[in-house]
């Protein structure tokens, strides 16, 4: 798979990323790293890992190539990306980050530029709704947080803003490493790994103790139903216009070519 030991393999600590990493924590060919999405990023930029579940506006920033057909997409409501709002969006003045993710970060600069026509003033906080919205308008918040919030806020659903607007899927992260850095095997494990943890979502949903625990059936129903763990041609049509948007409002450098390791 690679030499010199195990892939150190950098994965969100959230619900959605379970199945991706699933039967691998026994795997000695693999380390697993658990972290928030962009520390991830951060570990892969410092070479600290070999290959990390990255949100997807990092890939522009280094020279990295993608594990093909596997990450976390949604082809509308996402339900663990958010804004919540406590005034009508075209309203919003002010928004709180959760700065957790930096694509849902660009994606809401994205949605919210073109919704309201101008940019918000933006502040980052912690990933608490309250605090988060007794300081703005409208909080974004993701993940587990955002997934099993229950306030009385209004929730603008990012995923599903996303193919409203385009059309298309959007991806929120993949694995993604230096090229080279992992082989052909690699890649094969990567994918019976996740095929193993799609096959598992009942189980993975009803042992899950993050903020979820309990709630097994709402657990289980978001990762069939709102997650897309597969990367065909649809999500990298989405991925790419995704970029080309980032792009035009600054938010990346360039609009960066799709390599993939192994073979696609």
């Amino acid at each position: 798979m690679v030499s010199g030991g195990s892939l150190r393999l950098g994965v969100v600590s959230y619900l959605n990323a379970v199945p991706l990493v699933y039967g691998l924590d026994g795997d000695p060919r693999f380390t697993l790293v658990r972290d928030v999405p962009s520390r991830i990023a951060e570990r892969l930029h410092a070479g600290e890992i070999d290959l990390g579940m990255i949100p997807s506006v990092e890939y522009a920033a280094g020279d990295y190539a993608i594990v093909p057909g596997i990450g976390i997409a949604s082809r509308g409501a996402v339900r663990s990306v958010s804004l919540f709002h406590r005034r009508p969006v075209a309203d919003v003045r002010r928004v709180a980050l959760d700065a957790s993710s930096r694509t849902s970060v660009a994606l809401a600069k994205i949605l919210l530029r073109e919704r309201l026509g101008h940019d918000p003033e933006y502040v980052t906080m912690g990933p608490k709704v309250e605090d988060m919205l007794g300081a703005a308008d409208a909080a974004l918040v993701i993940g587990d947080p955002a997934l099993y919030f229950r306030g009385d806020e209004d929730r603008l659903d990012l995923g599903e803003e996303w193919a409203a607007r385009t059309g298309l899927p959007f991806v929120f992260a993949f694995w993604a490493g230096r090229p080279g850095a992992v082989d052909a095997a690699g890649v094969d494990r990567l994918q019976r790994a996740l095929r193993a943890g799609q096959a598992a979502f009942a189980q993975i949903a009803a042992q899950y103790n993050g903020l979820g625990a309990g709630r097994g059936t709402e657990s289980e129903a978001y990762l069939r139903r709102n997650i897309v763990y597969d990367l065909g041609e649809g999500e990298l049509s989405g991925l790419r216009e995704f970029y080309r948007r980032a792009r035009a409002l600054g938010l990346i450098d360039r609009v960066p070519e799709l390599r993939f390791h192994g073979h696609r």
